[in-house]
């Protein structure tokens, strides 16, 4: 959609168009409100750096909608189409696949929820890393780094959906 057009949309509308980039109301309701934006790079600079962190309550809804790093989404939803994309460069012959596999079992095991990254412009070796780095982390910096990621996360999708 072109940004002139997402600019005009309803309110109703601009959210149900913004909400595949991420579930969360407080993000897609910040960003409806901005609105006009002059350009895609004043839109995704907002939408990454002048909405607060994620909460606690707001990752886990998020987390919801988001499969298993190395697992396609599931359906013929907007949402399904840009994971799948997103995911679509990761190499997964037999041994990186196992070992995503045993990546995201200790990572649930650790937080009980599913391991979040930005998959975009990474390695599936880069992706490994970064969830072995992680599992170091507390829950309290690994929260903010969940957040961080459904941020870049959901950026990535708007930059996507969204046209100058």
């Amino acid at each position: 959609m072109r940004l002139d057009v997402f600019n005009e949309l309803p309110a109703g509308e601009a959210a149900n168009f913004l909400r595949p980039c991420v579930d969360l109301d407080r993000w897609i309701d910040t960003l409806v409100s901005a609105r006009p934006f002059h350009s895609l790079h004043a839109l995704s600079s907002f939408a990454l750096q002048h909405v607060s962190a994620f909460s606690p309550g707001e990752i886990s809804a998020a987390l919801a909608h988001h499969p298993r790093i190395g697992e396609r989404a599931p359906g013929a939803s907007r949402e399904a189409d840009l994971s799948r994309g997103e995911q679509a460069s990761l190499k997964l012959d037999g041994d990186a696949s196992e070992r995503l596999e045993a990546a995201n079992r200790a990572y649930e095991q650790r937080f009980n929820r599913v391991f979040l990254i930005r998959a975009a412009g990474r390695s599936t070796e880069e992706i490994l890393a970064e969830c072995e780095r992680r599992l170091g982390n507390d829950e309290e910096n690994e929260l903010r780094e969940v957040g961080e990621q459904l941020r870049q996360i959901a950026v990535l999708r708007l930059k996507d959906s969204v046209q100058d």
